[in-house]
């Protein structure tokens, strides 16, 4: 069982729709890594930001402030 919760068809799609003609099985796992440990790193922080403004619920507003 794959514990990735970005599946690699979506990783093609993606890369496909920016230019590509043919994507690797090795790209689509890095480009998924990549994507995954960036959305960790944003979850982490919007939590972050949650807690702080004393909310249980990450909302929104907080993913985008994260992003940045």
């Amino acid at each position: 069982m794959d514990k990735h919760a970005i599946p690699l068809a979506a990783m093609e799609r993606i890369l496909k729709s920016s230019g590509a003609h043919r994507v690797s099985e090795e790209s689509k796992v890095a480009l998924r890594q990549v994507l995954e440990d960036i959305a960790m790193e944003i979850g982490e922080e919007s939590s972050r930001l949650a807690a702080h403004a004393g909310r249980k619920t990450v909302k929104a507003e907080d993913i985008r402030l994260a992003a940045h």
